[in-house]
């Protein structure tokens, strides 16, 4: 599944130095806002310590993560909603992607400016929330007039114009859109409108060395993820051994960025499940709630039209048992047909059709 996240924020507060840590992917970093005009992409690797666990048992040719892509995202600034900075390019951007990093600048140094000349992330994350949702009126205003048509047509899309009217008017609160409580059905029906504030949001807190052990005040209802950028730039020019030694001296189990990757997976409501064997042992990513010929359908979408059975084992019995055989000695590896719900952490093989 190919997964993107768009890097968001007020110019000059870390967006493009988390970038480049992230994916240690050179990212231009400037001290003048819209220094990223296009947007860069990288792909990141989810850190899963259950891969080395199964490569210890099966000892592979490689271990190949799941990923996600990270999108750098020129800078935003009041009035972008209206084209002001380069308001339109990013809100084009954005819309490309499938959930929101909004880096909220913590970190004191008067060396680096802010655009609104002080240091508020309450304020920087209103500011950024209020031209999403300005945009998405201006979508829906554009909108309404053509399923009101369609609603007089045909009665089938009235749920569409409906739940249209409805997120206008919560819009018009101040609210984000995915704020608001919505049946299975009105989401469905939302989902044609396309709009920003529909996006999940996870919120990074980019703040100094102190502030990484500082409790944080929530964000739009949310606890931010306390990272330093430049302490995951430094950790990205270091080699394992080094890069574990300097998080050991810093008193931090793991990275800010290892946090990141993999919030944002759990943020997309995503999965892995893994395949071991001698060539590779494997990460693959699926949504939660996934069943068997969906999970088959990731490898390949023959695997999905021809599916006939998987062969599953827990990651806990894989582990306990050393592997497939030991597993099948035990009775713990099982058949399981079409509509077997995929459990994070299972090791399957599959059986299919041509």
């Amino acid at each position: 599944m190919a997964l993107s996240i768009g890097i968001v924020g007020l110019p000059n507060v870390g967006k493009s130095t988390l970038f480049t840590a992230l994916t240690r992917k050179s990212g231009l970093a400037a001290n003048y806002p819209f220094a990223t005009i296009d947007p860069n992409v990288g792909i990141v690797d989810v850190p899963d310590a259950r891969l080395q666990t199964l490569a210890d048992i099966v000892n592979p040719g490689r271990i190949v993560p799941a990923t996600v892509e990270f999108v750098d995202i020129a800078g935003l600034v009041k009035g972008a909603n209206a084209g002001e900075g380069l308001g339109n390019q990013f809100l084009a951007n954005i819309r490309e992607t499938d959930a929101i990093c909004q880096v909220v600048r913590y970190f004191s140094d008067p060396d680096v400016v802010h655009v609104e000349g002080r240091v508020d992330p309450a304020s920087d994350v209103e500011i950024i929330n209020t031209e999403l949702i300005l945009a998405d009126l201006a979508t829906l205003e554009k909108a309404l007039p053509k399923l009101e048509k369609e609603a007089k047509r045909d009665k089938d899309n009235l749920s569409k114009l409906e739940i249209a009217r409805k997120l206008e008017a919560w819009l018009n609160e101040g609210y984000r859109a995915a704020q608001m409580d919505m049946s299975d059905d009105e989401k469905i029906a939302a989902h044609d409108l396309f709009l920003l504030t529909m996006k999940p949001v996870l919120y990074v807190a980019n703040t100094d060395e102190d502030g990484l052990k500082t409790e944080l005040d929530m964000l739009d209802g949310q606890k931010p993820i306390a990272v330093c950028a430049e302490i995951e730039a430094e950790l990205a020019d270091l080699d394992p051994a080094d890069a574990r030694e300097y998080l050991d001296s810093l008193g931090l189990e793991k990275s800010g960025l290892e946090t990141l990757a993999q919030e944002a997976y759990s943020l997309l409501g995503l999965q892995s499940y893994f395949t071991a064997g001698e060539m590779e042992v494997k990460a693959w990513t699926i949504p939660v709630g996934a069943k068997a010929p969906q999970a088959a359908g990731v490898i390949h979408s023959d695997f999905e039209r021809g599916f006939i059975k998987a062969e599953v084992a827990s990651f806990e019995d894989y582990v306990a048992y050393n592997g497939e055989a030991g597993c099948k000695n035990a009775g713990r590896l099982r058949m399981e047909g079409k509509d077997y719900v995929v459990q994070d952490g299972d090791i399957m093989h599959f059986r299919f059709n041509v």
